[in-house]
């Protein structure tokens, strides 16, 4: 992505609830992994989120639908 910062030019993830209570959970980079963001979901809301300099993991516990540019997959039981 050549002519965009570490930012803008982040993968984009988008988390449909398919529950109430999803949450996603932010991990930081680094040597130390860390949790630094935390956000609860409930049925049928979407979160768009990125990976960034900060965020290399996200962690998701529920049922959630995970729209990625690779695909898609189904979060939780």
């Amino acid at each position: 992505m050549e002519g965009r910062d570490s930012v803008t030019g982040a993968d984009f993830i988008a988390i449909k609830a398919l529950e109430n209570g999803v949450t996603i959970i932010g991990l930081t980079r680094g040597k130390d992994t860390k949790f630094h963001h935390s956000e609860k979901l409930d049925k049928g809301e979407i979160m768009i989120a990125q990976f960034t300099e900060h965020t290399s993991a996200m962690k998701i516990r529920g049922r959630a639908l995970v729209l990625t540019k690779y695909g898609s997959l189904e979060a939780g039981e």
